[in-house]
Order: C-alpha cells, then sequence, then structure tokens
C-alpha cells in the first residue's frame, strides 16, 4: 500500500505506522485521515498483524491538527464546523483503534501536542524518547481538548494535572510524564525504534486473543463498579480458558519450556 502522509509496514506480525509530515510535525490533515482509514481497514483483518507500533517520522510524534490546512466553511456560510471535523475523521479514528484486537505501542519521539497527545494515550503502551515532549495546547487558541484527550488525561495523571495541562496549555517533559503515569518508559532518544521494536514482538509473540481481553477489561474497568468488573472479568476467563494459547501456556509452564503461542 503506497501513502502520501504515512508510512505503513507490516514485518512478520508486527505492524508500524509512522505518521509520514515531518516538515508539519507529522500534523493530521484531512488527507491523514483518510489514509489512516486505509490502514485500520488492514488491521482489522484477522490474521493482518499481532501487535502495532505507532510513530512519527523526523524530529516529532504529532503536533495535532495542521491548523495551516484549509477548512471549509459550515453549510450555512458561517465559520467552519469543527465538530464535522471531529465527527467525520478524529473520533471514528479513536473508536477503532482502541477495538483493534491486538496491543498498540505509541513511541514518542520529540513533540507530541493536542490530538497527537492523545492519539498517544490512546495506545496500550506508551514509550517516550528522552526529547519528547507533551502538550495540551488547545487553550492557546481557544478550543476544547478533544480526540479523547479530557477522557484519557484524568483517568491517567488525576484532575489537577489534566486540568493544569489544559487550562493552562503547559507542556511537559518525557519525565514529568513517567512520573504522572502518562507513559510506560522513557529511553534515550537513539534507542526509542529498537525498544519499541522489542516491546511490540514480544506482543506479538503472545496470546494475542488474551491479550485483546485484557484490554477489554481494562477499557471497562474505568466506568464498571467492582461487582460488574468481577462479573466481566468471569465472562472474559471463560472466553480466554477456551483458546488454543490456554493450553498451550499451561503445557509449558508444566514443562518447564517458553510456550509458543499461536494467537488463538
Amino acid at each position: 500500500m503506497s501513502f502520501e502522509t504515512i508510512i505503513f509496514d507490516i514485518a512478520g506480525p508486527v505492524a508500524t505506522l509512522t505518521l509520514n509530515r515531518p516538515e508539519r510535525l507529522n500534523a493530521f490533515t484531512s488527507g491523514m485521515h483518510v489514509e489512516l482509514r486505509q490502514v485500520l481497514d488492514q488491521l482489522e483483518k484477522p490474521g493482518a498483524a499481532r501487535a502495532l507500533v505507532i510513530t512519527g517520522a523526523g524530529r516529532g510524534f504529532c503536533a495535532g491538527a495542521d491548523l495551516s490546512a484549509p477548512r471549509a466553511p459550515s453549510a450555512d456560510g458561517g465559520p467552519p464546523d469543527l465538530g464535522q471535523s471531529l465527527d467525520e475523521y478524529y473520533n471514528p479514528f479513536i473508536k477503532r483503534l482502541r477495538a483493534l484486537e491486538m496491543p498498540i505501542v505509541a513511541a514518542v519521539n520529540g513533540p507530541c501536542a493536542g490530538a497527537g497527545m492523545s492519539l498517544a494515550l490512546a495506545c496500550d503502551i506508551v514509550l517516550a524518547g528522552k526529547s519528547a515532549s507533551f502538550l495540551q495546547a488547545f487553550c492557546n487558541i481557544g478550543l476544547v481538548p478533544d480526540a479523547g484527550s479530557t477522557f484519557f488525561l484524568p483517568r491517567l495523571a488525576g484532575r489537577q494535572r489534566a486540568a493544569g495541562m489544559m487550562l493552562l496549555g503547559e507542556k511537559i517533559s518525557a519525565e514529568t510524564a513517567l512520573d504522572w503515569g502518562l507513559v510506560w518508559k522513557v529511553v534515550d532518544d537513539a534507542a526509542l525504534p529498537e525498544e519499541a521494536k522489542a516491546v511490540a514482538a514480544k506482543l506479538a509473540a503472545g496470546p494475542t486473543k488474551g491479550l485483546s481481553l485484557i484490554r477489554q477489561a481494562l477499557e471497562k474497568s474505568w466506568e464498571n463498579t467492582l461487582p460488574a468488573q468481577l462479573d466481566l472479568e468471569r465472562d472474559l476467563q471463560r472466553q480466554a480458558g477456551r483458546t488454543f494459547d490456554f493450553g498451550e501456556g499451561v503445557q509449558a509452564f508444566l514443562q518447564k519450556r517458553p510456550a509458543k503461542f499461536q494467537g488463538r
């Protein structure tokens, strides 16, 4: 598949999506969203991949929406309807990404701002280079954080930290993001690609169905009561116990050998 604004590659069980507009810090455009839809179409096919890495080309991860891109006026000739852009592009993208049946690793290199930060936080495991930074810049232009930021950030960092980032528009470092629980690990910039590849390879070699069920449990835990979550764990465990990989995992444990999971 050939694209203009992204690079997409599948090597064995690991897929890599690279946002590729380095001259604009990989900022989103409508054209990029169209290409991202095509990537998701591919990833949603059974057996396409067992783990996904998302990163950015050049010196940044993603600066959010490209404010220099032309915006069409609303139907009544007034200012552009930014809500329509969310309905058409950003919201479906984040929802489909979260629904993928594979773990997702974000490799954050350099600036990560606006909807780009939303994208990173929507991933399961976030790795950051030491030069990475995180910014909720919406207040600086009179807008509201979107693409899931008001959902992910307070749940990960707490309301006070989320409010500080969103209302003050102040940038935080990779180390601060680690301290706040926004990222899993911070590594040297030069080591980031290999670290992301290694983490993705480990996930791709794991029990894919079981990992997908873990992702479902984590997703629901933010809204469930304890009784509801206990019931969900029961239901998901029932599914996990019927997978091939569960049987293989038990046999490998008893035989004191590495498990050879097949993702089913």
